[in-house]
């Protein structure tokens, strides 16, 4: 097998919903991850779970692509179990149903693609997003992303424009040099004074 912590990233596509063991894959990844490493990957998610019954009628009403999708929450759950403490949804796309002619009372949950971010950075992300009055700067030296970079769905981070951020994106980006994208950002701050928790509502907030 795999070496413990081999890899800097771990990238996929559609791979985990067809793993009979799913809670068992993310621990894997999670061994061979470097500590500030990162699992990048899309899959198909549900909105709800499904008995048996269910799930099979969902397949006839939307092909076999949802066959082995998890309830969101539960891949929330599992993952932060194995240690990607706060996941991070770059994007989201809604499924549509493959029979153009069905009436809306017969569809029973709703499917979605989702790209995840899960960092490995143990001991450094907490459960809610607290403000240390830190800012972080993009270099513009990821390849492909010269002028800006997105974190996830709400952390756009302009080439050489501070942006304040919570402790836990301060940690994916680079702070303490741990995750393996801090060479392509200066993180400013530490976390030796708390100001409470994170304001969500403005630019970098979190919820």
């Amino acid at each position: 097998g795999l070496a413990d912590e081999y890899f800097h990233v771990v990238v996929a596509s559609s791979a985990l919903r067809f793993s009979p063991n799913k809670p068992r894959a993310l621990q894997e990844v999670y061994r061979v991850l470097q500590t500030g490493g990162e699992f990048y990957f899309s899959d198909i998610y549900a909105d709800r779970r499904l008995t048996d019954e269910e799930r099979a009628i969902e397949i006839r009403l939307q092909g076999e692509v949802v066959s082995g999708a998890m309830y969101v929450e539960d891949f929330f759950r599992e993952a932060v179990k194995v240690g990607f403490d706060e996941p991070r949804i770059l994007s989201k796309e809604t499924l549509e149903t493959c029979d153009a002619d069905l009436n809306a009372s017969d569809v029973h949950a709703a499917f979605h693609r989702i790209t995840f971010r899960l960092f490995k950075l143990p001991g450094m992300l907490e459960t809610k997003c607290e403000d240390y009055g830190q800012t972080a700067v993009y270099k513009g030296t990821i390849d492909g992303h010269p002028d800006h970079y997105d974190l996830d769905d709400h952390h756009t981070l302009e080439k050489g424009k501070p942006f304040r951020v919570c402790g836990n994106t301060a940690a994916m980006l680079g702070e303490n040099g741990l995750s393996w994208l801090a060479p392509h950002f200066d993180v400013l701050g530490d976390r030796s004074r708390h100001y409470g928790l994170f304001d969500c509502s403005g630019p970098g907030g979190c919820c």
